[in-house]
């Protein structure tokens, strides 16, 4: 199981990630796209990513705008796994 990290680990590694906010014991960001069909072919970029990580986003759906929320759940909690797939969504347009 991954390991928690702590307050100052979680506020440090969220300066890696600016478009994402800390909520809790999770990280999220809200992506707008231009429609719905853009924001569902966002959605599916994450598939392979999520897989070949092994960890999967919660996601939100509201016609253009998708919300991701990322916590490791057997963990209870961010990790470094939880910073590493908000990098790697990121990079995704």
């Amino acid at each position: 199981m991954a390991e928690l990290l702590s307050a100052t680990e979680i506020q440090q590694m969220a300066t890696q990630v600016p478009e994402w906010s800390v909520e809790g014991k999770t990280i999220k960001c809200v992506k707008t796209f231009k429609g719905f069909v853009e924001a569902v072919a966002f959605v599916n970029q994450l598939v392979e990513p999520a897989e070949a990580a092994g960890h999967h986003p919660d996601l939100e759906i509201s016609y253009n705008k998708v919300t991701i929320t990322l916590t490791t759940h057997d963990a209870g909690g961010l990790t470094k796994n939880d910073f590493s797939m908000a990098e790697k969504i990121s990079s995704l347009s």
